[in-house]
C-alpha cells in the first residue's frame, strides 16, 4: 500500500474531547434536520395526493416507493463521493477532490441514463407484479414525469457530499427547508388546480417532483459557485473530461454501499408483506410504529454522515488519534439520542399509536392494541438500528465498504428475515415476531460492524504511523 505524503495545509487541529463534540453537534444538526426536511418531502406528497381518493393514494405510494428504491440505489454512488473528497481535503489535495466530484457526477448520470427506461416502464412492471390496471396506469403516468428529476436528485447528491465534506452542511438545510416549502405551495397548485393552474392530480405531484428536484440541485451549483472558497475547486470546469481511474474508484467504492442501502431498504419492505400476511389490523399497527421508527431513524442516519467526514478528514491528515476521537464522539451522541427516543416510545407507546387513529372509529381499539407493543419495540429496534448506521457510516469514513456489505447482508436477511419469518409464523408471536426477528438482525449488523470498525482502525493506526510514503 501506497500511503500519500502529507500536505501542511496551515490548519492545527484540536483534538481535544471538547472539540470533537462541539464539531460533532455543529455539523449534526444540519444533517439532521436535512433528513428530516426530506422525510417531510415525501409525507407532504403522500398526504396531498391522499386527498384525492384510495385508488390514488395507493398509486402514490406504488410510485413514491419504486422511484425511491431506484433513486437510493443510485444514491450510494453519490455517497462514496464523501470519504474520497474529505479524505482528500483532509491531505489538502483540491485536485483530487475536483476529479472525485466530478466523477461522482458522471457515475450517477450514467446510472440515470441505464434505470431512466425502467422508471418509463412501471407501469408494465407493476402489472406483472400483479396490481390493478388502474392503480398501474395512475403510478405510470406519476413517473413519465418524475423521472427526469432522477438526474438532477443525484447530482444534487454529489454536491451534497462535496459539500458536506467541506463541513459545510448549513447550507444543505436551508436548500431542503425551501425544497421543502416550494414542494408543498407546487402540489397545492398542480395537484388540485389553483391559482388558475390545472388540477392534475397525481400527475401533478410528478411535476412538482421534478421542479424541486431541479431546483435543490440549481441551489447548490448557485452556492459553490458563487462562494469563493468552493468556486476555487473549480469541479465544474471541464466537466466533459473523463478521468477513468477515479470514476473506477467511485464506482468500487459506490457499489457496496448501494446494495447495502438496497438489502436495508427491501427488508422492510418484505417486513410490509410479511404482516400483510397476519393481518389488516397488524399491517396497521405495522404502518403505525414503522413512522416513528422512520423519523428516530433520522438522527443517526444525519450522524452517520457526520461520522463519514470527520473520520475522512481526520484519515487524510493521518491523524490516527483524531479518527479515534471523531468516531467516539459521534457514537456517543448517536447512542445518546437512540436511548432518549427509546424511553419515550416505551412511556408513550399508547399515546403516540393514537395520533395515528381516530379513537372513534369501531376499529380503532384493536389497532391501538396491536400498535402500542410494536412501538415499544421499535424502541428496541431504534437502539440498534441507529448503531449499525453509525457504524456503517464510520467504516465508510475509511473507504471500507465491501466488508461492511457482505456483514450487514448476512445480519439483514439469513439472520434478520429468517427470525422474523421463524418467530411469526412457526413460533406463535405473529406480528410482533416480525419485528423481534428484525431487531435480531440489526443487533447483528451493530454488533459486527462496529467490532470491524475497531479492528480496522486498529489496522490503521499502524499504517499511518508510518513515515509517509512508505510501501507496504
Amino acid at each position: 500500500m501506497l500511503t500519500s505524503p502529507p500536505v501542511d495545509t496551515g490548519v492545527r487541529t484540536d483534538n481535544s474531547w471538547s472539540a470533537h463534540y462541539r464539531a460533532t453537534i455543529a455539523l449534526g444538526v444540519p444533517f439532521v434536520g436535512a433528513q428530516l426536511a426530506q422525510f417531510a418531502i415525501h409525507a407532504t406528497d403522500v398526504l396531498m395526493v391522499g386527498r384525492l381518493g384510495t385508488t390514488e393514494l395507493a398509486a402514490m405510494v406504488l410510485a413514491a416507493q419504486t422511484f425511491f428504491t431506484i433513486f437510493i440505489f443510485g444514491s450510494g454512488f453519490a455517497n462514496a463521493v464523501v470519504p474520497i473528497v474529505a479524505q482528500a481535503e483532509g491531505r489538502g489535495d483540491r485536485v483530487a477532490v475536483r476529479r472525485a466530484v466530478r466523477m461522482g457526477m458522471w457515475a450517477v448520470l450514467g446510472y440515470g441514463v441505464i434505470m431512466a427506461p425502467v422508471l418509463w416502464q412501471a407501469e408494465h412492471v407493476l402489472l406483472l407484479l400483479g396490481q390493478k390496471p388502474e392503480v398501474a396506469a395512475l403510478a405510470g403516468s406519476y413517473l413519465h414525469v418524475a423521472l427526469w428529476g432522477m438526474f438532477p436528485a443525484l447530482l444534487f447528491m454529489v454536491l451534497r457530499g462535496f459539500l458536506s465534506s467541506l463541513e459545510r452542511a448549513g447550507i444543505i438545510l436551508y436548500v431542503t427547508i425551501i425544497v421543502l416549502l416550494a414542494n408543498a405551495a407546487l402540489c397545492y397548485v398542480f395537484i388540485y388546480g389553483h391559482f388558475g393552474a390545472p388540477a392534475l392530480g397525481i400527475v401533478g405531484a410528478g411535476i412538482s417532483a421534478l421542479i424541486v428536484n431541479t431546483l435543490s440541485f440549481v441551489l447548490l451549483y448557485i452556492y459553490i459557485q458563487a462562494q469563493p472558497q468552493t468556486r476555487a475547486y473549480e469541479i465544474f470546469v471541464r466537466f466533459w473530461r473523463p478521468d477513468w481511474p477515479v470514476l473506477r474508484d467511485v464506482v468500487k467504492l459506490g457499489l457496496p454501499i448501494a446494495v447495502t442501502i438496497l438489502a436495508e431498504v427491501s427488508l422492510f419492505t418484505v417486513a410490509s408483506l410479511l404482516m400483510g400476511m397476519i393481518g389488516t389490523v397488524e399491517l396497521a399497527a405495522h404502518g403505525i410504529a414503522l413512522q416513528f421508527a422512520s423519523v428516530a431513524f433520522m438522527v443517526p442516519l444525519g450522524l452517520a454522515q457526520v461520522a463519514t467526514v470527520r473520520i475522512g478528514l481526520a484519515h487524510g491528515r493521518r491523524d490516527a488519534e483524531g479518527i479515534r476521537r471523531a468516531a467516539i464522539a459521534v457514537f456517543v451522541i448517536g447512542c445518546g439520542f437512540a436511548f432518549i427516543g427509546s424511553a419515550v416510545f416505551a412511556i408513550f407507546s399508547h399515546e403516540l399509536a393514537a395520533m395515528y387513529l381516530d379513537t372513534n372509529r369501531p376499529d380503532a381499539a384493536e389497532v391501538l392494541a396491536f400498535a402500542g407493543p410494536l412501538i415499544v419495540i421499535a424502541g428496541a429496534f431504534q437502539l440498534v438500528d441507529g448503531v449499525q448506521a453509525l457504524a456503517a457510516g464510520m467504516l465508510r469514513g475509511l473507504k471500507d465498504t465491501t466488508v461492511p456489505m457482505v456483514l450487514a447482508l448476512v445480519s439483514y436477511w439469513p439472520i434478520g428475515f429468517v427470525a422474523a419469518y421463524l418467530l411469526a409464523f412457526h413460533f406463535g408471536f405473529g406480528g410482533v415476531g416480525v419485528w423481534y426477528g428484525f431487531v435480531l438482525g440489526l443487533a447483528a449488523a451493530s454488533v459486527s460492524l462496529t467490532w470491524r470498525f475497531f479492528l480496522f482502525l486498529k489496522r490503521e493506526r499502524k499504517l499511518l504511523a508510518l513515515p509517509a510514503g512508505t510501501v507496504l
